[in-house]
């Protein structure tokens, strides 16, 4: 890796730290202002769509071989939360509002992508400490149920709330295409396979914490 690609590396992941610390700090200061009216969707979903989509740079990352990642776990984990983001936009910010899973899966999300990207930029300049390094393949034992949940939470209330106006984000026919799109059967479509999906990548992350953490174990008997 050239030192190039390493500062541009360490600048894009000081940034997503940034980011999704601003984003953590919005969820849980929400929630410390009682004079405040706006709800927490309004406030947070602008620095969501920012942050969870400059995330894609790291399939490009990966694919150019910038990184050692596999690119297609990277485009599924991604997805999965632009996905919730974007299906989000069709419910009334009222119905957001009302779930109580919602502000604790942005949380989560917040608190795992601060701890990976502060691995990562540790990584780069060479020195990760070891507190560092079980946080970012322990946390997620926690964090991603958890954020699962809220995940599947929101699908089901947009479901629900499609039921009730089927012609929503749809594109029916006759039109002059030939072509019909269902929102509702689409989002039922993306949740089946969501569901067994994670699954999948929670044991994909609990591998790679065991590799990692054995490894680390290894390098301070060593020393």
């Amino acid at each position: 890796m050239t030192t190039q690609q390493k500062l541009y590396l360490c600048i894009y992941n000081a940034i997503e730290v940034l980011g999704w610390s601003w984003i953590l700090y919005i969820s849980i200061s929400h929630y410390g202002d009682s004079s405040s009216n706006i709800k927490l969707w309004n406030k947070i979903w602008v620095p969501l769509f920012i942050f969870q989509n400059s995330a894609y740079l790291e399939v490009i990352h990966a694919i150019t071989g910038l990184v050692r990642s596999n690119p297609m776990i990277i485009l599924i984990q991604i997805s999965s939360r632009v996905f919730i983001c974007v299906i989000l936009l069709s419910l009334p910010s009222d119905s957001i509002e009302s779930s109580i899973l919602l502000p604790y899966t942005f949380i989560s999300w917040s608190i795992a992508e601060i701890t990976r990207y502060s691995y990562y930029f540790m990584n780069l300049i060479g020195y990760i400490p070891y507190f560092l390094m079980w946080l970012r393949y322990s946390l997620f034992v926690v964090l991603y149920p958890i954020g699962i949940s809220g995940e599947v939470h929101c699908t089901y209330k947009v479901i629900v709330y499609s039921m009730s106006n089927p012609k929503l984000w749809s594109y029916i026919l006759p039109n002059q295409w030939n072509f019909t799109f269902s929102f509702l059967y689409f989002v039922i479509i993306v949740l089946i396979m969501y569901i067994p999906g994670s699954f999948i990548l929670y044991k994909h992350m609990l591998l790679q914490r065991q590799k990692m953490l054995n490894i680390n174990v290894k390098a301070e008997k060593v020393k």
